[in-house]
């Protein structure tokens, strides 16, 4: 059935030119207390920083070779910023910019999430493990082992799982932090190349977008059974989970963004397929701003751009 009543669902509200930036993107952070976005340019081998109480670009960084993953640590005014083919991340001063420490030896360097109670942060690398770095220091305190090179993943902010896309090995690994070891492997079911990752913790959800055939699969990841799945559009990077309005937001390369609504803990419906533009996959939804941003590449006539989008009520 077609979807409808999109505008219900995700408002456009403006689009912030990115003039010069080629190549595709990768993944975005944000900075609330100074309303700042952060972007992977990873085909412009540069770090975009966007001003978004005025929409414009505040800043170019290009000391980056393939920027990746991203994440910014508040308390600490750090942003790491990993580096795929520089195989490393960098921490750098939010305020000045400025390179204070980077974590070497860390090949094809990608996803990157911030630990906030623990301080840490990890990065997927290489052809399978997920790095621990002291968010303080820098320096590296261990590896945890995979199957294959790691996509998106997800921390547990109540418990000490983390959930990893791996899908090289058409599963997902289920990490105990405590331990730093995998504790369970779930495999796919009907679906391959799982990138994206979005988690309800309340409901015990895992949410996992899968490129072939295009997909979402819903994980109760009490037990690790499929507890629904749906068809999305294609090529799908990026996946976000909206508790207050209990919503899935899926940015999808094939030129949409898929809105779907959680009725229940296993019963899913797309209310809106928003039409956007070929290659943009790369998003960050941020609740506190009831905002969604899509990261749109140049692709010949159209220009890079960061698309705004004011989630409704």
């Amino acid at each position: 059935m077609e979807p409808h009543n999109r505008d219900t669902a995700l408002r456009f509200v403006q689009a912030i030119p990115l003039p010069g930036v080629e190549g595709r993107f990768d993944h975005m952070a944000v900075d609330l207390q100074r309303q700042r976005l952060f972007v992977a340019a990873l085909g412009n081998n540069s770090l975009e920083i966007m001003n978004l109480q005025n929409g414009e670009r505040l800043q170019t960084i290009k000391s980056f070779q393939k920027p990746t993953g991203i994440a910014f640590a508040p308390k600490l005014n750090r942003i790491f910023a990993a580096s795929g083919d520089g195989e490393r991340c960098e921490i750098l001063d939010s305020k000045t910019f400025r390179i204070v420490h980077s974590t070497t030896s860390l090949p094809d360097a990608d996803n990157v999430r911030f630990d906030d109670a623990e301080e840490r942060v990890y990065v997927g690398y290489g052809d399978g493990a997920l790095a621990k770095i002291d968010a303080g220091s820098g320096r590296k305190m261990g590896d945890i082992p995979l199957k294959g090179h790691p996509e998106s993943f997800q921390l547990e902010k109540t418990g000490a799982r983390i959930f990893v896309n791996v899908p090289t090995a058409e599963s997902i690994a289920v990490i105990d932090r405590a331990q730093n070891k995998v504790v369970a492997t779930w495999t796919l079911e009907g679906a391959r190349s799982n990138f994206p990752m979005a988690l309800d913790e309340s409901n015990h959800r895992l949410f996992v977008g899968c490129r072939e055939p295009a997909s979402l699969l819903v994980y109760d990841t009490a037990s690790g059974r499929v507890a629904a799945s749906l068809p999305i559009a294609a090529d799908t990077d990026d996946l976000f989970y909206d508790a207050a309005r209990r919503r899935l937001y899926v940015a999808c390369g094939g030129g949409f963004i898929n809105v779907i609504q959680q009725q229940d803990a296993d019963v899913y419906k797309e209310i809106a397929r928003i039409p956007t533009a070929e290659g943009a996959r790369t998003a960050l939804f941020v609740p506190e701003l009831r905002r969604f941003y899509l990261a749109v590449p140049q692709r010949g006539s159209q220009r890079a751009e960061i698309r705004v989008f004011e989630v409704q009520p």
